[in-house]
């Protein structure tokens, strides 16, 4: 099981994946925050992306993702990151620690984290 930022997840949709990136998620479960849905709804509304909600292939991504709420256990996680980014951002990765899985994003405020599992 991985959990997939926002970027991943549309780049997976639009096939915008870097081969290292197919490769990892090829063989794995994909989750993810609940938050990314509200990301990907901002960034339909803010005119940065094309695919919404509605979108026949997000919906069907949707079906098969595992898509983890942001409960108390999310929230005591972020209380121990070791780098301080936008709240959503910080909603994804503290849904790793909580469930002890994986983040993959290619963001790099993220990546440098100690505590994280990265892929």
């Amino acid at each position: 099981m991985l959990n997939l930022d926002t970027h991943i997840l549309l780049f997976a949709l639009e096939g915008k994946l870097r081969p290292r990136e197919r490769a990892v998620l090829a063989g794995e479960r994909w989750g993810i925050s609940d938050i990314v849905l509200w990301e990907i709804t901002k960034l339909r509304q803010n005119g940065r992306i094309d695919l919404g909600l509605d979108s026949p292939v997000l919906a069907r991504a949707v079906k098969r993702l595992v898509i983890w709420p942001i409960d108390q256990k999310v929230c005591r996680a972020m209380l121990s990151l070791d780098f301080s980014s936008d709240p959503a951002d910080e909603l994804i990765a503290a849904t790793s620690l909580a469930h002890g899985v994986p983040l993959l994003t290619r963001d790099q405020k993220i990546r440098k984290s100690k505590l994280l599992a990265l892929v």
